[in-house]
């Protein structure tokens, strides 16, 4: 009886945010027999051992409570120390953050009022669109097909008079992307002029393969003094589950974030801020090659067959299906043998092209290429 009316205690908020797509493939996962799971974006290495035992003693000494709002001082510290050094000038206070999406969660709660809008390119991070919902704000996300760089131009036709807030996400997800100098020179020019403040979406900023790791797209920073920058822990050193980001930049903003994150998240978990601390000494540049391999495996067998914009950074391939049929389509008949990938249309108005994620190994990866190629009729 009580579920007849269920509709009164569910918001419009609520029922204005989708199950994620990639959620929906990550349960179909479950019921196939050994998958070639080229779906999620989990690095397919662990957690460093140096980071666990700190974890664990960290545990074990009784680092279990809250900490300040804000974060650990000696980890603010490294990080702020690391930064300044890194751009060559301080960055200010650092804000630990639950991840990099807690982090983006309290930048669009600390800067938007209902039907402020936020422009960020199209195809674009699942998550920005519906934390829009969740805080009332409007998604305007700009066309960036077919080669996914700033256009300068559809960005500025997008923008009217509540528009407060650029996001750029370099390395991308879900294409690979990495902005040239110029893509984010164009961007910081755009910002300035109809003053917008930039939120630059760093998660994949350690995986890039033409570029120096520790180098920001927002360069030289400060490049715009209201920028907001995000980076965390969860891909670089495989912490996904133990939800450590941080977050710089702009004082007003930041500021804010750290008060509503002591009404919020609270803090990021104690134990792992710990962790990470002693993950910052770790070298993982050698995963980084290890994905440089992965991704000219991938394009080595696709792009005869595939339009693929070759990937620059991160662990994804975003590849056009073949003419003839949908994205959602091609994904299902993958799925059929066996492979996960995702449909465009999860991170697009579009339904043309699918996620590959390079995170597993080469075997696998050769294989659910192979399957792909077929289905393409090669």
């Amino acid at each position: 009886m009580g579920d007849l009316d269920s509709s009164r205690f569910v918001s419009r908020r609520a029922l204005g945010v989708d199950a994620s797509g990639i959620r929906k493939v990550f349960d179909l996962a479950a019921k196939l027999k050994d998958p070639i799971n080229l779906s999620i974006g989990l690095p397919d290495f662990d957690v460093p051992e140096p980071a666990k035992l700190v974890a664990y003693e960290a545990i074990r000494r009784g680092e279990n409570r809250y900490t300040q709002t804000q974060g650990i001082a000696p980890l603010r510290d490294r990080l702020r120390a690391d930064l300044s050094k890194e751009f060559g000038t301080d960055v200010g206070e650092v804000l630990i953050t639950s991840g990099v999406s807690g982090g983006l969660m309290l930048a669009m709660l600390a800067v938007l009022d209902p039907g402020d809008e936020v422009l960020f390119q199209d195809p674009y991070f699942v998550m920005y669109r519906h934390l829009l919902t969740m805080v009332s704000g409007v998604s305007k996300p700009v066309d960036s097909y077919p080669d996914f760089r700033f256009h300068a131009d559809r960005v500025e036709a997008q923008i009217t008079p509540r528009s407060k807030v650029l996001i750029l996400n370099s390395p991308a997800n879900p294409t690979g992307v990495v902005l040239t100098q110029d893509d984010v020179n164009a961007a910081v020019a755009m910002a300035k002029k109809h003053d917008l403040l930039l939120i630059s979406d760093e998660i994949y900023e350690p995986f890039l393969f033409n570029r120096t790791p520790g180098t920001s797209l927002i360069s030289p920073y400060p490049a715009y003094e209201k920028t907001v920058v995000v980076r965390g822990f969860s891909k670089s050193h495989a912490m996904t589950g133990w939800r450590v980001g941080y977050a710089f930049g702009y004082e007003p903003v930041v500021s804010q974030m750290t008060k509503l994150q002591q009404y919020t998240f609270v803090c990021a978990p104690s134990p792992f801020q710990y962790a990470a601390l002693a993950a910052l000494d770790q070298d993982m540049s050698r995963h980084v090659e290890d994905y440089r391999v992965k991704r000219d495996l991938v394009i080595g067998m696709l792009s005869p067959k595939f339009e693929i914009v070759r990937p620059e950074g991160a662990f994804y391939v975003f590849p056009k299906v073949p003419a003839g049929m949908t994205a959602t389509e091609f994904c299902m008949k993958a799925v059929e043998r066996g492979v996960l990938i995702i449909p465009g249309n999860v991170f697009s108005s579009r339904d043309t092209h699918f996620r590959i994620s390079y995170a597993t190994t080469n075997d696998k990866l050769k294989k659910g290429c192979e399957i792909l190629l077929e289905i393409a009729g090669v």
